[in-house]
């Protein structure tokens, strides 16, 4: 990883977070508690063998995309099981998220979810949080008509690994954006910044010793961030 030639203090990282035009959040341990793959695989009945492979995947151990083909292969989930899995088993907000959420879109400032898990489950976490779905990136599981799991699609940037800095690039392009902060507790979240201005590790959830080392700013609560834009 190239080194930064100025460190930036943590005076202006948090007048970066109080001035961006936009925020994106990582989703599956940040936004929510859970894993959303995870969660997918305990509904279809192989959640051991895919926890230990998210678990690889997320220190950075596998490439994104062949992680993510191995266990969706694992698990095959049908149309049927991903409704069960929200109607059933909805993701658990983490607490904070909805009050930081609400704070930066009453500054109007742009907030986006982007996510290497499943759109069918972020959108359903967006509609909580009144995000809309055009500022959601995510994955889109294939269905065969009769619902059987038929594939990913695998030309959404998020399926790759250096997805999220895609994203962040196109949005800067699309939307003029100066200034954009990801938040994230994973290392593809560490990874999209730059293009991102700031990066924000998050460990309220779970701490991915990875980041914690090597983030300029670290939190385990998002009141701290509520805290700033007071």
């Amino acid at each position: 990883r190239k080194i930064l030639a100025r460190m930036v203090s943590h005076s202006e990282l948090r007048k970066l977070f109080c001035s961006a035009d936009a925020v994106c959040f990582d989703v599956d341990s940040t936004v929510i508690r859970e894993e959303g793959i995870d969660e997918l695989a305990k509904v279809c009945g192989v959640e051991a063998a895919v926890s230990e492979m998210t678990r690889r995947a997320m220190g950075g151990a596998v490439p994104f995309k062949a992680a993510l083909t191995e266990r969706l292969a694992l698990i095959q989930p049908s149309r049927e099981q991903v409704q069960r899995l929200i109607a059933e088993h909805p993701p658990h907000l983490t607490p904070g998220i909805r009050e930081l959420v609400n704070r930066l879109q009453e500054r109007n400032v742009q907030v986006f979810l982007i996510s290497g898990g499943f759109r069918s489950i972020v959108e359903h976490v967006a509609s909580k949080l009144n995000i809309p779905s055009t500022n959601v990136f995510a994955n889109r599981l294939k269905f065969y008509f009769n619902g059987e799991y038929a594939g990913f699609d695998e030309m959404q940037p998020t399926a790759e690994s250096g997805g999220k800095g895609k994203v962040i690039k196109l949005l800067k392009e699309k939307f003029q954006f100066q200034k954009i902060v990801m938040i994230g507790d994973g290392v593809t979240d560490m990874e999209a910044c730059p293009p991102a201005d700031v990066f924000i590790g998050f460990g309220g959830n779970v701490i991915r010793q990875q980041v914690k080392d090597n983030t300029e700013w670290y939190i385990t609560d998002f009141v701290e961030l509520l805290g700033e834009l007071e």
